[in-house]
């Protein structure tokens, strides 16, 4: 059952009256407690890639595995690197090389005929990370594809009954906040076997600022 948007329209409001001033941006990240579900078993653990309607004001470095035309038009398109099957082999057994690419970039694109080999080199590296490329055919728009990108927030449970993710800036109007943590939640809720049963409490938080609750009803 969808969170009534009147709930986070007040929620941002308190927010902004409780943050203070910084000569900064600050972030806005939500964060959503779970109840009754047992994380010791894997198919309770929760590790998703979440599309959101607006950029969270935050440079998101997307990394592009392609070769050819595709190669091509992956770089004039924008990407922040484009590795060829070149460099993708140059990097094999380079664990040290590998660790800095993860570290380096929040999001992957991969020609999808180069997915195995990108398996067998970053596989072990960038699976654990929740970073395997997305496939996509040589002939995609990539243009496309590093937009919606540089759109994804990643939600994990890390061994505590905790998710959270960046929604936005404080710069943001409230509607486009709203519009990205209703799809948050929308995700986060599709995820839980009992929907919002499972979700104790929400709260949305600005880097310098205090909690502020999201209130919800149950039914």
């Amino acid at each position: 059952m969808p969170i009534d948007r009147k709930y986070i329209m007040k929620a941002i409001k308190e927010l902004r009256e409780k943050t203070p001033k910084r000569n900064f941006k600050q972030s806005i990240e939500l964060i959503v407690n779970l109840r009754d579900v047992d994380l010791s078993k894997p198919e309770n653990r929760i590790q998703e890639l979440i599309e959101i309607p607006h950029p969270i004001g935050k440079k998101v470095n997307v990394c592009v595995f392609a070769t050819g035309d595709a190669a091509l038009k992956a770089r004039k398109a924008g990407a922040d690197l484009v590795l060829e099957k070149e460099d993708i082999e140059g990097m094999a057994g380079d664990k040290k090389r590998q660790r800095q690419l993860a570290k380096s970039f929040d999001s992957f694109i991969a020609s999808a005929p180069l997915m195995p080999l990108i398996g067998r080199v970053f596989g072990a590296i960038l699976g654990p990370r929740g970073k395997m490329p997305t496939p996509v055919p040589p002939t995609a728009d990539i243009e496309r594809e590093i937009e919606r990108h540089r759109r994804l927030v990643m939600i994990r449970t890390r061994g505590q009954p905790v998710l959270s993710c960046r929604i936005g800036t404080e710069d943001m109007n409230d509607n486009d906040l709203a519009d990205n943590i209703e799809a948050a939640l929308r995700r986060i809720e599709g995820k839980l076997k009992r929907g919002i049963r499972n979700i104790a409490s929400i709260y949305i938080k600005a880097t310098m600022g205090p909690p502020v609750k999201i209130m919800f009803e149950e039914e």
